[in-house]
């Protein structure tokens, strides 16, 4: 496909001609998707699990999604050049061998057992995701009609959902299956058997996190031996204009810089809800569950991004992306508000219904801002994926507000973020500045 417009610059798209090839390589990158949605969700088994272990209170319990996020900050640019240097197919190789590395550094910090040493691990882990994502988002973007980015984005998040779903039942049976002791038990173990209790619960995650390990390893080669499409750009420069900023200031594009505020809030608000959701629902007044019940009601917050995912890579082929940003936030707002000024069953499936509406956020989001860069493509989509740091700060201060007032209160946290992306989706989001048309050409 060729990129052409006002700047002076002609950009050629290197695709397979093979529909079949096209189809093929998104079926194999979406198998990325939804490893690192399967990891991600994951963490919202191991807040609950790793406060208990550790006696950790909200804030601290938090460090875990710090931990993880803080790396879309850290390495989203170094993950960029990455991509620049070795292109897309050996950078998603390269992060997948990076997230199994961290895997494999939860058998060591179980084994001690050691709260930072999680937090290490995590990091490492994390990085691996950040590389894949800067790689693979981009990459299923220019998979195919310009014009069907956002459908096709939201189809390969589905499949990210499904990990999301499917994750919180595997981290309920497998990593949630022991005996929780409560505080006051706790207090009153001597220092041996105190350590003894730490090193038996912290043992539950070593199988999970080897086994997804191997895993990794072995996506890696499969990525590594096949033929992905290659996606290249090349620059046919006109004898006009300033050549060397041919589209101006990246940050002079609106709806990237909104974009990235709105990618900011909104994985801050999912993060923050899932992070805290099983503390929610064991609260007498609200579900009176334990840890392992609660965490399979995860399934409806995680599972509805999948259902909503599917329903809206159908839909935004027939409504604005912009409109359905702003109809699915004010939603989600809403939702969130009624749990945080009710109690009971009310409160605890208005804010399991969120994930419905958040469905579509993150992948029409992300395209909405890279909507008309043309050459700064890439540098807008590295300021998206680093946007993803939201869901480090976002739970971070919900914690501090549920340590502070209470954990019901703390929901208005992510309340006030969809107000933010309702703005956004209806008006934000609208483009400004010079832009470049798409076409697709045989």
């Amino acid at each position: 496909m060729a990129i052409s417009g006002a700047s002076q610059q002609e950009f050629t798209v290197s695709a397979p001609h093979s529909k079949g090839g096209t189809q093929s390589a998104l079926m194999l990158v979406t198998a990325l998707f939804f490893i690192w949605g399967f990891l991600t969700t994951l963490n919202d088994i191991l807040v609950p699990h790793l406060q208990d272990i550790f006696s950790l209170n909200y804030t601290q319990s938090s460090l875990i999604q710090l931990a993880f996020f803080s790396s879309y900050a850290l390495f989203s640019i170094p993950a960029g050049k990455i991509v620049e240097t070795i292109g897309y197919k050996r950078t998603m190789v390269v992060g997948l061998i990076t997230m199994a590395a961290g895997a494999f550094l939860f058998l060591p910090a179980s084994k001690l057992p050691s709260y930072p040493f999680f937090l290490g691990a995590m990091i490492v882990l994390a990085a691996g995701v950040t590389i894949l994502q800067v790689a693979a988002n981009p990459y299923v973007s220019v998979l195919g009609p310009p014009s069907t980015a956002s459908s096709r984005l939201n189809l390969t998040q589905a499949f990210n959902s499904l990990g999301t779903t499917i994750a919180p039942l595997f981290g309920s049976y497998i990593i949630l299956r022991g005996i929780k002791m409560k505080p006051e038990q706790l207090k009153a173990m001597s220092a041996d058997a105190l350590a003894v209790y730490h090193q038996h619960e912290a043992s539950s995650v070593r199988t999970p996190y080897v086994g997804i390990a191997l895993a990794l390893l072995l996506l890696a080669l499969a990525i590594a031996i096949s033929k992905l499409p290659q996606i290249q750009v090349t620059r046919e420069f006109r004898p006009s204009g300033d050549l060397s900023k041919p589209m101006g200031s990246v940050l002079q594009h609106r709806n990237l810089v909104l974009g990235v505020v709105a990618i900011f809030l909104y994985v801050g608000a999912e993060v923050a809800i899932g992070s805290y959701l099983i503390k929610f629902m064991v609260r007498p007044e609200i579900g009176n569950l334990t840890e392992q019940q609660a965490a399979n009601y995860l399934i409806v917050y995680w599972g509805g991004l999948m259902v909503g995912r599917f329903i809206g890579s159908w839909a935004l082929q027939r409504v604005k992306t912009g409109v359905a940003v702003g109809f699915v936030a004010v939603m989600a707002g809403l939702l969130t508000t009624i749990s945080v000024f009710s109690t009971g069953g009310v409160a605890m499936w208005s804010l399991l219904l969120v994930g419905l509406f958040n469905s579509i956020m993150f992948p029409s989001i992300f395209t909405l801002g890279i909507a008309g860069l043309g050459p700064l493509t890439g540098k807008g989509s590295g300021l998206l994926i680093m946007a993803i740091f939201g869901g480090a700060v976002v739970p971070l201060i919900e914690g501090r507000v549920a340590d502070a007032v209470s954990l019901h209160m703390a929901f208005l946290v992510p309340a006030a973020c969809y107000i933010y992306l309702a703005y956004y989706g209806f008006v934000g989001s609208k483009p400004t500045g010079e832009q470049v048309a798409l076409t697709a050409v045989d």
